[in-house]
């Protein structure tokens, strides 16, 4: 053990290079964790070998920002032979995660998605007791909302008990439960309800009363002030001009509604001149590339796959609007929206979007909000936002937007997550007491 730690923050997690707003919460979470008095912060998650297998959508390597020092990526490699497909990544995962349970440095340990990280971090608990060894750690099991809609919902429509209940009892024996929005409340606990009503078993009940809200992490320092010379450098380089383009930048799947957006934007008159980008990967790409070749708007219409995490503020802050018009789906439903606040925060023309699933607590009244599904209405909106809009119509949506999405930066929303578990004085005691013991 390093005698010189005193507190460790571990964050278990799909990390970068995934395309997901958690991937960034946790990288959000852990460099405050170094101003909040954690000196040994360890983000375990996947191997980038296992990441390209399962096919998530991933960034260029080398688009990816480093972490400030004290932050440590750990990646356990599969144990166990081939015969066990998939179980050796999660035993590697489990195995680590005992080691730095039981090393006798205090921790709290964040799982973002129930499964399988919240799983992992309930098994290293349970195993990391059985040894015997001195451990100090604190619980916290985030849901994101697609951990329960894929597993827990999914389970209870096929009658698959086990698997709904392991999620959940793996979740409710964390110290903490935390939700990303209060839409992501209400599946959780509507989806236990369902399991309760099938079985007898009392997890909503549970759910109700332990599942606080933690809205996503943001570093809303990467999308202020932005230095104009260095947007235009970057729009020179996509051949794109300020204010003459609308931006999609997301996860490319059916569920984002790009579809739509594609139809909208050649619908739209005063998109004649525009340019309609498409940032982004993901399963669909394909689907929509076909979709857009058979538009009347294709020659206007861009797809970008390699957009980094120092360009996306630029292209944010840079268009005539953002559209993010998500609808539900039974494989994904947006449960936040955090590429909505980055938008928002970065600045540029209106965002428009749809009422599905956590969005409205994303945006509040301060976005252009138009029904799922309806590429009639993102014309409308699209008409609107292009050229209906002056200036100071802009100003006026972009200071209110701006203005909102400052209440989730990553520092508040890190405080009001660890608020009672960052006492120095219990932490320190603790350090010495197990050092004591280990001692001994």
């Amino acid at each position: 053990m390093n005698t010189e730690i005193n507190r460790r923050l571990v964050i278990v997690v799909r990390a970068d290079p995934v395309i997901c707003g958690h991937s960034g919460e946790a990288r959000n979470l852990a460099e405050v964790a170094l101003t909040r008095g954690f000196d040994d912060v360890r983000i375990v998650t996947w191997p980038l070998d296992r990441l390209e297998e399962t096919g998530l959508p991933l960034k260029p390597l080398d688009t990816v920002l480093p972490y400030s020092p004290g932050i440590t990526v750990e990646r356990p490699a599969p144990v166990g032979g081939y015969k066990i497909p998939d179980g050796r990544y999660l035993a590697g995962m489990v195995g680590r995660l005992v080691e730095l349970f039981t090393d006798g440095v205090p921790t709290v340990c964040l799982s973002l998605y129930l499964h399988p990280h919240t799983t992992a971090v309930a098994q290293a608990v349970r195993i990391a007791r059985a040894t015997g060894l001195p451990m100090n750690v604190t619980t916290i099991a985030e849901a994101v909302g697609s951990d329960v809609t894929d597993v827990v919902r999914s389970a209870v429509e096929h009658g698959e008990f086990g698997a709904a209940a392991a999620v959940l009892s793996d979740y409710l024996s964390q110290d903490m439960c935390v939700a990303v929005s209060r839409y992501t409340k209400q599946v959780i606990v509507e989806s236990a309800a369902e399991l309760d009503a099938l079985y007898g078993t009392g997890f909503a009940a549970q759910c109700q009363e332990r599942v606080s809200i933690s809205y996503p992490a943001i570093d809303t320092s990467a999308y202020l002030d932005l230095d104009p010379v260095v947007t235009d450098r970057y729009l020179e380089a996509r051949g794109l001009t300020r204010g003459r383009y609308v931006l999609y930048l997301s996860r490319l799947q059916k569920a984002k509604g790009v579809d739509d957006l594609i139809r909208g934007f050649a619908a739209s008159e005063a998109c004649r001149e525009q340019q309609l980008v498409i940032a982004g990967r993901g399963p669909d790409l394909d689907h929509f590339r076909a979709i857009a070749e058979r538009s009347g708007a294709r020659s206007r219409i861009h797809f970008l796959e390699d957009v980094g995490d120092e360009e996306k503020p630029h292209l944010m802050a840079a268009c005539s609007s953002y559209a993010l018009p998500s609808k539900p789906a039974p494989e994904f439903t947006e449960t936040f929206g955090i590429a909505l606040v980055e938008k928002m925060l970065a600045g540029g023309g209106p965002v428009i979007t749809c009422d599905t699933g956590g969005i409205l607590e994303a945006v509040g009244d301060t976005a252009v909000v138009v029904p799922a599904g309806d590429a009639s209405a993102l014309t409308v909106a699209l008409n609107a936002c292009t050229g209906g809009m002056d200036d100071a119509d802009r100003e006026w949506w972009q200071t209110r937007a701006r203005e909102h999405a400052m209440q989730f930066d990553r520092v508040n929303v890190f405080d009001n997550l660890f608020a009672g578990l960052l006492d120095p004085v219990r932490s320190t005691e603790l350090t010495a007491n197990v050092r004591r013991v280990r001692a001994a």
